[in-house]
């Protein structure tokens, strides 16, 4: 490796990690919800994410420019996507979102729902009004 060359620092944190900085989410999400980042810098490509909500909340229908890699953490959350059926996420549980497909979310748990969200874009969300 040369000097000019920056070498990448692994990553290893918790999602149970109190030092994590959580931040609020877009206005039109829930009240409670919160952002924390995991690894990269969310105004540029491929950052990773945690996003968390209470239990009972619902995700207005939104959509993003990135596509989304997503894993359920904690709680149980239903996910429907544009044109398609709802599907429940269980804890462990894999999701992809395309980019620019609307969709909207509930956490059907009474404790709260956090998802791991691995964008390959700049992280967005944008409002839907019906």
């Amino acid at each position: 490796m040369s000097d000019t060359e920056v070498e990448e620092k692994s990553v290893l944190k918790s999602f149970k990690d109190k030092t994590l900085e959580w931040g609020d989410c877009p206005p039109f999400m829930p009240e409670g919800c919160n952002i924390a980042v995991l690894h990269g810098d969310p105004s540029k490509t491929d950052s990773d994410v945690l996003f968390k909500v209470n239990g009972k909340s619902s995700i207005p229908n939104h959509w993003h420019n990135s596509h989304e890699r997503m894993v359920l953490l904690t709680g149980k959350m239903e996910v429907t996507y544009k044109g398609e059926t709802s599907k429940v996420m269980h804890v462990g549980d894999f999701a992809f979102g395309p980019a620019k497909k609307p969709h909207s979310a509930k956490c059907l748990s009474k404790d709260p729902c956090i998802l791991y969200i691995g964008f390959g874009e700049p992280v967005d969300a944008f409002a839907i009004e019906d």
